[in-house]
């Protein structure tokens, strides 16, 4: 995807090619895809050529030499060239690396076979050929573990549910998603998991897998499953850095420039390690994308990536969660933190303030919530006095962030979707320009292909301008 959203801003930039002579290389056979929705195919909501970011012979429109199905295996630093899996090299004057990552798959007994490859029943969660294998192994009725309680592995399992089979989620931690929630919000968000028919079971390792037998676990138990999901992790694909000698931590280390300690070499996206974070999300590789497109054109030589503010979605269907920054911290003299808690219902609500902003939330259940924390986290305006209200997306109008349901009192800056940085503002001139439609105003602003949780408001607000045939920004 960033690779995709790289070669976009090059030509958004330089439209003719005058400036950069751009040729991609992706090892997968498929044409750029959107990943962040994998779980909608999972779950039959979509299909996959629904996935799919550019037209087939958008590469040729736009003069960018596209070579699916093309691995590179090694880089050349010295002849600034790059080896090809058929044995051939091409040459390059600036190199960017948007390799993404991979499945870590845990050192399970019976997980991957002799020569490494994935055991007869076990598939990874992570592309659009890990789809197609977990598809065929699984089916309605069939049963399935899911190892990992994080987004992937309950996206994964969310999904598998709603096809009709029988999901159990392992999870080694405590609680789910333990690196966005805290203990109260993931214990609601396994009740709610539950809910939907998902049995999760925590504190719980995944021991040997046996096809025909089951999966035991170190509890003792034998789960008698016909297929193992594997969601427990990615890890950067950096070895080609590391094997050219460029300095790796985590993923390839980028300045803010996303150059790595060669210069000519960049990385951008989950293989790049900023500021000693490799991300994992997609709005942090779409603006590293930007910061590099404009260096690389010469559009902006004063660009520069200085990090994300980073807000997780889980995208399942019937559950509601959004986390916004730092929300594991604590009250303290520093921080000022508010808690709801209703677990019967499937809601769970935390917000933690710090000189009256909002540095962290998490709303489970409780969408007009999270939609009023992510617009006051993007606007660092104060938080309303009624914290209440905040904490149930019910602010007064006049607040900062003005009255969520009414698209008419969102002030033209505010940010609608966050992966592509995109405020309502350029929606309104969108739409005044002739994209009428939520289709069209994600063709002309690409708001909605990102992880797609905007899209709700992006109709909304669509809707908003038909019936006041332009509204005001």
């Amino acid at each position: 995807m960033v690779g995709a959203r790289f070669a976009e801003e090059v030509r958004r930039r330089d439209p003719d090619g005058s400036r950069v002579r751009l040729t991609v290389f992706g090892a997968e056979q498929h044409r750029a895809y959107n990943r962040v929705l994998l779980s909608g195919v999972l779950g039959g909501g979509l299909r996959p050529e629904q996935l799919h970011l550019h037209e087939p012979d958008w590469a040729a429109e736009h003069q960018v030499t596209l070579r699916t199905g093309t691995a590179v295996t090694a880089i050349d630093r010295a002849a600034r060239r790059v080896r090809l899996a058929d044995g051939t090299t091409e040459p390059y004057d600036e190199l960017v690396l948007a390799t993404g990552s991979r499945a870590w798959v845990p050192p399970t007994d019976g997980l991957l076979a002799e020569d490494g490859a994935l055991a007869e029943g076990v598939a990874t969660f992570r592309d659009m050929d890990d789809c197609v294998r977990i598809l065929r192994l699984t089916g309605a009725g069939g049963r399935v573990a899911v190892l990992g309680g994080g987004l992937l592995g309950l996206e994964a399992a969310r999904g598998l549910v709603g096809r009709g089979a029988r999901v159990t989620v392992l999870h080694p931690v405590e609680h789910l998603m333990e690196r966005q929630l805290d203990s109260g919000a993931g214990g609601v968000l396994a009740a709610a998991m539950r809910g939907l028919g998902v049995d999760v079971r925590l504190g719980v390792l995944a021991k040997r897998w046996t096809p025909g037998e089951g999966l035991e676990t170190d509890d003792g138990a034998v789960l008698p499953v016909d297929a193992v999901v594997v969601a427990a992790g990615v890890r950067a694909n950096s070895e080609l850095a590391a094997e050219a000698g460029i300095v790796v931590s985590g993923g390839v280390t980028v300045d803010d420039r996303m150059a790595s300690s060669d210069d000519l070499v960049h990385a951008i996206g989950d293989c790049a390690s900023h500021a000693n974070t490799v991300s994992g999300l997609v709005q942090p590789g779409f603006e590293q994308a930007r910061v590099l497109a404009d260096l690389l054109t010469g559009a902006d030589p004063a660009a520069r990536y200085t990090g994300s503010p980073l807000v997780t979605r889980l995208k399942a269907r019937d559950i509601d969660l959004t986390s916004v920054g730092d929300a594991l911290t604590e009250e303290s003299a520093e921080f000022e933190v508010l808690r709801l808690e209703d677990a019967r219902r499937g809601r769970y609500a935390k917000i933690v303030l710090r000189d009256d902003r909002l540095v962290g939330a998490i709303m489970l259940g409780l969408p007009d919530a999270g939609a009023s924390v992510v617009q006051l986290f993007d606007s660092g305006a104060p938080a309303p006095e009624d914290r209440l209200a905040l904490l149930l997306g019910r602010a007064r109008p006049g607040e900062p962030q003005g009255e969520l349901g009414s698209p008419a009192l969102l002030p033209s800056a505010t940010v609608i979707c966050r992966c592509n940085s995109v405020d309502k503002g350029r929606l309104v001139a969108a739409w005044r320009s002739g994209a009428t439609d939520v289709a069209a105003l994600s063709r002309a602003t690409r708001a909605g292909t990102g992880c797609g949780g905007c899209r709700q408001a992006v109709s909304g607000i669509c809707d908003w301008l038909s019936a006041s045939a332009g509204g005001a920004a």
